[in-house]
């Protein structure tokens, strides 16, 4: 992503926990330079006292918006009408839109056609309409707890075939980028809607694009492959997987050879076995 990019993070606090926030910031970084970052609550509520704790430590603007009926969301308005003056001030070419809700579908679809890009963040709950809209969508919890994994090395859960957990002490690998997956945080119920988690399914993905897509000798570069799945699955981030790195999770699946460029071997191409 060119760190040049100029992107307008905006939050619907309504919908989204306070534990979060680190993470979304530094999701946001990684695009390049965060010109606002706004977040949408009727403050008055005692539901927001969480989030009062940390957006001033953090550079948060809070948009107060009242709530006119009970139970509805009173942010979705404001930050849409926010998002679109942002557009036409024509000042930034990205936005994070922090949510669950699929009521911003349309705002995600609508930038997208005026070729901004547009990063979403929820958890797993989020609808596949807002998740397809996004040209890039990561999942909260499944990041937070792969972060929190990751701060506790010497003590980790492993679902056994039949999901009953056991701890195990981490002594064959300290490297995060080489572990396995916590498939605990994987809801088997949202696992169709949340297609960019759901190993099954991007294994085959992957296996059909490397068929499609390779040279004819039937090698692909790993660049080229974690392109295409990107494009096919907005959701889909090796991290859900417990990976850092796109090759050592592409050559955990054990479907795949791979070969190292002789000249560079930071070059790595696939084929199917």
């Amino acid at each position: 992503m060119d760190n040049s990019m100029k992107i307008a993070v905006l939050i619907d606090a309504e919908n989204i926990s306070s534990r979060y926030v680190e993470l979304i910031l530094s999701e946001a970084y990684t695009l390049g330079n965060v010109i606002y970052k706004r977040i949408y609550a009727n403050w008055t509520t005692h539901q927001m006292g969480s989030w009062k704790k940390v957006i001033l430590d953090n550079s948060i603007q809070p948009m107060q918006q009242y709530s006119g009926t009970t139970g509805k969301n009173s942010s979705d308005s404001a930050l849409i009408i926010d998002a679109m003056d942002l557009l036409y001030a024509g000042r930034i070419n990205g936005f994070c839109i922090v949510t669950s809700d699929s009521d911003y579908t349309k705002l995600a679809t609508r930038l997208r056609e005026s070729e901004m890009y547009v990063l979403g963040m929820g958890e797993q709950k989020t609808p596949r309409a807002f998740i397809s809209a996004c040209s890039k969508f990561s999942y909260l919890d499944l990041l937070y707890s792969s972060s929190n994994n990751e701060k506790e090395p010497d003590e980790r859960k492993l679902q056994t075939t039949d999901s009953t957990l056991i701890e195990k002490n981490d002594t064959e690998d300290n490297n995060v980028q080489h572990q396995p997956c916590n498939k605990e945080s994987i809801n088997e119920e949202n696992s169709i809607d949340n297609l960019g988690s759901n190993l099954q399914i991007i294994t085959q993905a992957l296996k059909h694009i490397v068929d499609e897509k390779s040279e004819d000798d039937g090698w692909i570069f790993s660049g080229k492959l974690g392109g295409l799945i990107g494009k096919q699955f907005p959701d889909f981030d090796v991290r859900n997987f417990g990976y850092l790195k796109f090759v050592p999770f592409i050559e955990s699946l054990s479907v795949f050879e791979s070969k190292r460029d002789d000249k560079d071997t930071k070059l790595v191409y696939f084929k199917i076995k």
